[in-house]
């Protein structure tokens, strides 16, 4: 069976999703998570673009220790500096710079404002100038699918002679249709001059729901390397999901004779931790990881199943790890059964990291008793997240009722001084968001608000996600509860908290700036 290399971009492409920025240490675990997911190569991120993508892929780079750990770079010099200060620590062969330039008709002349041969001259000038720092160097033909296949060619010819590695061929805006990308990994196989001495990588989009079969046409016809997200996040409509593409391979080897390192295992783990870091929550009927996959509700469905399983379901829920929802700790579990039960899901934290999550499991114990898996993963995606400082709730008081105006007070800290606002609302979280605005003396518009479970139960937690615009811009922020409105007012806050630090209106680490 031929070895599918998986190439995971959940922290570079999948994290520009809108709403999906993660901070460093959030970025950090879940490169640990991939990692004991089995994948071959992390792309961390664009260190060019900004201090928090630089530092975030440092990071990573001295995190993990399996993985190649990659990080883009347009042909630009400075962007392969970036990449190689972020990298220079890790070894060699555990290092890859993935340079990128457009190559369509519609690129060059309403992006780029370049010609054939300037593009053709970059791309020998810059991945020539990458070989000099790394052995291992990806080129990506960016709008590939839309390129003129003998000028593609020649870009990739160009590419492999100035010392690239890996040649990624990107269906950027999702155009191509499974058979005809297919033929375009073909006609690259037999075309390209070298191409059998580099790995041949695809990185699909899926903007017309092809992502996933792109990708499976491009392996039946040679390509070595799949780039994927988990949950399939990422610009637009997302990229090739890992869990489909893989579960795929598993599942049909009568017919895809292909396997991936990847232990399936541990598929659903990653996938809520993604989830509960982000607050992208996939599609109920998301493929593989949504939560009705593994539902049945019509009685002859029903029935099947408990006669015989494979009546109507071709995977079992323990191939992915996932399990009906087991009560696994209590009030009087100790650190050690709460660490264990971590590493079980391929959670590895620093000590100051499982104190800090140690400490918020007895509280939330201690207020619902009963501690699922769920909980862990929104436990530890709430440490993870930068403590940002600013305004912190203090004390909130709500008063509420069919027959009565909602009203809330609050009380809030920065820097020392408290403020304190009381206002009405058309119920008790308007109220209390309207509170707020009071307090801190902002106007913010209301975007997005989501709220979901935790768990299940009358006594689970409620997780809020959502955005606010201010001033024109979008931030958002996420709070966790066994109160719906302490939760909506943890998150309201937390985005506000954004907006004044990125301002400069509030000091890290200290109050506001008048």
């Amino acid at each position: 069976m031929r070895r599918i290399k998986i190439f995971d971009t959940t922290l570079r492409d999948g994290e520009q999703s809108p709403g999906a920025s993660m901070s460093v240490e959030e970025k950090v675990e879940v490169a640990r998570m991939l990692e004991d997911l089995g994948v071959d190569l992390i792309e961390a991120g664009f260190p060019i673009s900004s201090p928090v993508q630089f530092e975030g892929v440092k990071k990573v780079a001295s995190s993990v220790e399996r993985p190649v750990v990659v990080a883009l770079a347009r042909c630009v010099e400075k962007d392969i500096d970036a990449v190689y200060e972020a990298l220079k620590d890790r070894r060699k062969d555990k290092r890859m710079v993935h340079v990128f330039i457009a190559t369509s008709p519609i690129h060059r002349m309403y992006k780029l404002r370049m010609e054939k041969e300037e593009i053709l001259e970059r791309i020998r000038k810059y991945v020539s100038y990458a070989k000099k720092y790394f052995e291992l160097v990806e080129f990506s033909a960016e709008d590939a699918s839309r390129t003129e296949i003998p000028f593609l060619i020649e870009a990739y010819k160009t590419a492999i002679e100035a010392g690239a590695t890996t040649i990624n061929v990107p269906d950027t805006v999702g155009y191509a249709l499974p058979d005809e990308f297919g033929e375009l990994i073909r006609t690259l196989k037999e075309g390209v001059p070298g191409i059998e001495n580099v790995d041949l990588s695809v990185h699909c989009h899926n903007d017309l729901g092809l992502a996933v079969a792109n990708s499976l046409a491009a392996i039946q016809n040679g390509a070595t390397q799949v780039e994927v997200t988990l949950n399939g996040i990422g610009e637009r409509a997302g990229n090739c999901a890992l869990e489909e593409l893989v579960m795929i391979l598993k599942v049909r080897k009568d017919k895809l004779p292909f396997e991936t390192g990847i232990r399936t295992e541990l598929i659903y783990p990653a996938s809520r931790l993604l989830t509960h870091i982000t607050g992208l929550i996939p599609a109920r009927n998301k493929p593989i990881v949504g939560e009705n996959v593994f539902l049945h509700e019509s009685g002859i469905h029903q029935d099947g199943v408990l006669k015989h399983r494979e009546t109507y379901e071709i995977m079992k829920p323990s191939d992915i790890g996932r399990s009906s929802e087991t009560l696994v700790l209590g009030r009087h579990s100790g650190k050690h059964a709460l660490k264990k039960k971590l590493e079980t899901y391929g959670l590895r934290l620093s000590d100051e990291m499982f104190q800090k999550v140690f400490e918020k499991f007895t509280e939330l114990a201690d207020r619902k008793k009963e501690v699922y898996d769920e909980d862990l993963f929104s436990i530890v995606s709430e440490v993870l997240r930068e403590p940002i400082s600013g305004y912190r709730l203090v004390h909130f008081h709500v008063h509420t009722g069919n027959n009565l105006i909602p009203t809330a007070a609050v009380v809030l800290e920065v820097g020392g001084e408290k403020r304190e606002a009381a206002e009405t609302g058309n119920g008790p979280v308007d109220a209390m968001f309207k509170a707020i605005d009071k307090a801190i003396g902002i106007q913010p518009k209301l975007e997005e608000y989501i709220i979901q479970a935790v768990g299940s139960g009358k006594n689970a937690q409620g997780e809020v996600k959502l955005t606010l615009s201010i001033n024109g811009e979008l931030f958002s922020g996420r709070g966790v509860s066994t109160d719906i409105v302490e939760a909506s007012a943890i998150a309201y806050i937390n985005a506000i908290n954004k907006y004044l630090i990125a301002k400069g209106l509030v000091k890290k680490g200290g109050g506001a700036n008048g």
